[in-house]
């Protein structure tokens, strides 16, 4: 058995598990902002400046919003509840890109009067959005493009070609040509062909994808280009013997082939974007719960109180997320191969199957890892099960010193999930 570290103990977990009943998330504030000062140093070479949007969608809460909002990060929203949130923690104007598709008129409007960076998706959402703007256009646009068969994508994200996102490459020619003509006058450039990808070539083989775009744009239609958004997808160590993408080698790489195609072609400086999510607080979340049953059948299984609605990927795509427990450390405990579970009826609501792990007892904390994105945004409803509380570690002296956390979302009551039945009998 392999085990990850945890910026906690078992102590201070129990301590915090007083006050707030598992099972809940917890994030390590110390641990994000660090990751972002580095993501933010392997790109302080770019000649226009660089900037990280932040995926709203991986962990949409303004707290941490706010936290990234100070680290220099922007926020890329898909929705008009993200745009909401940005705007809250007071992440406005460009430093919102907004990339959505299937977009409604209301949501466009909503980007626009934000002052943000619109993202189309289709050569078709051109007319669409200057009907949704009454006639005008925003002085600046990026489009997305889909490189087809050109770019492969990874196992995740799958064939380009096949993904509803995105320009092919003629219909990006035209579709700026047409922007130019309808007024617009600067322009931005995004794809996003991958996720959770650990290669790090993949990020320089797009890298050197786009800027060789750029020097095509501006060959055939005079376009210069403001800034590239390199898109996301740098992915996160899940298991324990991976290791995490080197952002310094990463960014020297990229740096070279700027230098070799942008710079070379006279065309410096263009800003340079990326709108990572996961890679930013993924590996700095923690879903606690606790054990609550043992089942022994044609299997063994370790029951949990958390369940698929408090974080779905294992059950949904067979995502692997590493699981300690707590006090039982692998190699001086017992183990045991089980499936992990919870309490949804649905067969696949499991953490993990034919797992080994140290053998726990009932009332053993669980943590699961890697939960700081995609984990209490993916959350549902199904069996009447309520969202479960969000929590900032804030750290501890020693490992024996109090903890030091803040509650950033309360968990829901059963008020909150009827709350939109207008029924007798249900309005507590």
């Amino acid at each position: 058995m392999s085990s990850k570290s945890l910026p906690f103990t078992r102590e201070q977990l129990e301590a915090i598990s007083a006050q707030v009943p598992t099972p809940f998330h917890l994030y390590d504030e110390a641990a994000i902002r660090a990751n972002a000062r580095a993501f933010y140093a392997a790109f302080d070479w770019v000649p226009g400046g660089f900037k990280n949007y932040y995926a709203v969608k991986a962990l949409p809460n303004p707290y941490i919003l706010d936290m990234l909002k100070s680290e220099g990060m922007g926020g890329d929203c898909s929705s008009l509840a993200e745009l909401k949130l940005c705007a809250a923690v007071g992440i406005t104007g460009e430093s919102i890109i907004f990339t959505s598709n299937d977009t409604p008129a209301h949501e466009y409007r909503e980007a626009a009067a934000l002052g943000a960076i619109i993202n189309l998706d289709d050569i078709s959402h051109i007319p669409f959005l200057e009907d949704a703007l009454g006639g005008q256009l925003p002085e600046i646009l990026c489009c997305r493009y889909n490189p087809g068969p050109l770019k492969a994508g990874n196992a995740i994200i799958g064939k380009p070609e096949e993904a509803k996102y995105g320009f092919t490459r003629e219909q990006l020619f035209e579709g700026y040509r047409l922007l130019q003509q309808k007024g617009v006058r600067r322009f931005g450039l995004h794809t996003m062909v991958a996720s959770n990808e650990l290669n790090p070539e993949y990020f320089v083989e797009t890298a050197q994808m786009l800027f060789t775009l750029a020097v095509e744009l501006h060959r055939e239609l005079g376009l210069q280009l403001e800034f590239i958004n390199l898109g996301g997808g740098i992915g996160i160590p899940y298991r324990p013997e991976q290791a995490p993408v080197d952002l310094a080698a990463v960014g020297a790489q990229i740096k070279a082939v700027y230098e070799a195609t942008i710079v070379a072609a006279g065309l410096s400086p263009i800003r340079l974007a990326m709108e990572c999510g996961r890679m930013v607080t993924g590996p700095y979340g923690y879903l606690v719960s606790r054990v609550i049953h043992k089942k022994k059948t044609y299997k063994n299984y370790i029951g949990l109180d958390a369940c698929m609605a408090n974080l779905m990927r294992p059950g949904v795509y067979g995502a692997y997320h590493h699981i300690s427990v707590l006090g039982r450390e692998p190699g001086t405990t017992p183990s045991l191969v089980c499936d992990v579970t919870g309490s949804l009826c649905e067969n696949n609501d499991k953490f993990a199957v034919d797992r080994e792990i140290p053998d726990p007892e009932l009332g053993d904390l669980v943590v699961i890892h890697d939960t700081g994105a995609h984990g209490h945004s993916m959350g549902f409803n199904y069996n009447g099960k309520l969202r479960s509380a969000e929590l900032l570690w804030q750290g501890a002296a020693d490992a024996s010193s109090a903890p030091q956390w803040r509650l950033i979302r309360r968990a829901e009551t059963l008020a909150d999930h009827f709350a939109t039945l207008d029924y007798p009998g249900l309005a507590s």
